[in-house]
Formats: structure tokens, sequence, C-alpha cells
């Protein structure tokens, strides 16, 4: 039997300290190779393009998600997993929590393994579902104080701040700037659609860690090469997928390139991570494949121990569903 994982299920199961553990969990197993994470592809169609990313944790499952580019305000990603011992498909989720609440993990396992202990305040640009995944998560690895927010729209922010005073419970105000956005915070999150710098190296003061979602590529990027001067420590969630980008990604070019270090390889004790409090760090997330299987899976493994009425489990019969 397929086990069938929606949307309202992934929220109702996966919170915030789970996904941060299981993508760590995930981060350290690409770079010591166990998970098997090569770059997604690209299919052109006619209205678009469809995006798969492939993983397969050796000996035990593999899997893909996929989303398109379409435009569509109701598309839907996918996430498949299989046995790697059958081949049967072991869930499948439908929907787009389990890839957001990826996305934002990855951004929190970065925070909790590079910004300084004490950190409590976070700059958000953006304020999309990106953005506010990276929130939530950051939530569950440092005690945060305050969170301001600016995106284009006035309404955005204001509502992206009364979201997280409602549901995470911490201080939040709308700001008129980016840049009065992220001076003098902490944490400095950008989760725009910008193809052109939001903010400038000035900006940041010593010690700031920053997380990059949005656009990242040459030519194309949300922050410009003044912050990678900056950047004390640049990482990256994948190697593969950074170095597979076209255009290049900013940050896979020279004089960078040779900067630029796998998050999982400080995880792992192989790269040193902060070394004092006065660095920056700055996190370029890419999106590391098999990472939102990775997440289906221990969904899946909870849901089969879950028990009595209301556990989060559909089950398929793929007998009857080829008939």
């Amino acid at each position: 039997m397929t086990v069938l994982i929606t949307d309202a299920e992934v929220a109702a199961r996966l919170d915030a300290g789970t996904a941060v553990a299981t993508i760590r969990e995930a981060l350290v197993a690409a770079y010591e190779g166990r998970l098997v994470a090569p770059p997604r592809v690209s299919a052109p169609l006619g209205g678009g393009r469809l995006m798969v990313a492939a993983g397969e944790s050796t000996g035990e499952w593999y899997g893909f998600s996929s989303y398109d580019t379409f435009g569509h305000s109701e598309a839907e990603q996918v996430v498949a997993l299989h046995d790697a011992g059958t081949g049967r498909v072991r869930a499948i989720a439908v929907g787009e929590e389990i890839g957001s609440r990826r996305s934002g993990a990855l951004g929190g396992v970065a925070v909790d393994a590079l910004a300084r202990p004490e950190a409590s305040t976070v700059g958000v640009i953006g304020a999309g579902g990106q953005a506010w995944t990276q929130v939530w998560a950051i939530a569950a690895v440092r005690r945060l104080r305050e969170v301001t927010v600016y995106s284009r729209t006035p309404a955005g922010r204001e509502k992206f701040a009364a979201r997280v005073r409602a549901e995470l419970g911490i201080a939040a105000r709308a700001v008129p700037s980016g840049s009065e956005a992220v001076r003098g915070r902490d944490v400095v999150v950008l989760a725009t659609t910008s193809p052109t710098p939001v903010i400038s190296a000035a900006d940041l003061r010593p010690g700031t860690h920053l997380s990059t979602v949005g656009y990242k590529q040459v030519g194309r990027a949300e922050f410009g090469t003044d912050l990678l001067d900056r950047a004390d420590l640049l990482v990256t969630d994948s190697m593969a997928q950074a170095g597979a980008y076209d255009p290049p990604m900013l940050a896979a070019v020279p004089p960078y390139a040779g900067r630029l270090r796998p998050l999982g390889a400080v995880l792992a004790g192989a790269v040193p991570g902060r070394t004092t409090a006065d660095q920056v760090t700055m996190f370029c997330s890419v999106g590391l494949a098999g990472s939102e299987v990775f997440l289906l899976d221990r969904l899946t493994r909870e849901s089969a121990r879950a028990t009595g009425p209301g556990a989060p489990r559909r089950e398929v019969d793929q007998a009857a569903r080829s008939e």
C-alpha cells in the first residue's frame, strides 16, 4: 500500500524542530556520501519547465520531487518515496508544504550552525511563503525577541508581521525599507524574487549571519558581490547544485568558488564554522536534492507508528488503481 500525504497532514505532523533535525541529518548524509543528491534536471515543455530533483538513501530508499514553472496559481509539488529493496512506492506527498518546510529547515540548520548562539533578532526581506518558513525554522533554533520585515507592498509586510506575532508569538514589525529591515539584525534573510541586489554589505553589522533564498546567478541575483566579499564564511547546502546553474551561481565562480563550502561539512566537523563573534557568515540555499524525500521518509515512518483514528495516513491500493 502507498501512503498518500496531503498538505494538511504535513502541516499537522511536521513541526519546525522535527524538520530542522531531519534536514540536518540529510545534509550530513549527503556530505558523507550516504545520500546521493545530483543536481536537479529541467525538462522544457510547451508552457514552461518541469523541474525534477532525485535522491537516494543508499540501501533504504530512493525518490524524487517535481514542480513546474507554468505559473498556475494552484500548482502543486509531488514528492515520491520508493523502497530501495522492492521498488514499490511507499509514499506520495502532494502540495506545497513539504517543499516549503524543507527550504525553511535548510535555513534553520544554517542559522543553528553559523549564527551567534545569542542571536535574537531577524531581519527579513520578502513576505512570501519562503520568507515565512525561514522565520518559522529559525524560531526553532534561536530564542527570538524581534523580527523586522520589508517587502514591496505595505499590506504584504504588515500581514507577514502580524502572522509572526500570531503564530510564533514573537514581536514583529513591518518597516518601509530593506535597509531598515536588516540594519543591526543578528540574522538576515533574503527571500525575494528580485533579480537585482536588495541590500548592500554596508547594511550588515559584524557578526551577522545572512541566508539567501532567492535568485543568486550571474546577472540575476538578489545580492551583489559586495556581500560575498564581506562574508568570512560562505556555505551552501549542495555543492553539486551550486555548480550546475546556467548562468553560473555568483558564489560558484572565481574568486568565490574556492571559498564556497558545503554546510554538511560544517555540521560533520570537517570544516570550521563560525570561529569569532564578529565574523559574517553567508548561506546560499540552492535546494539539496533528495531532502524533500528525506522528510517524506520521516513522515511515513512516523505515520506507520501512529495508531488510532485521525492518524495522518491514507492508503492507495496500487493494484486496484492500475485496473
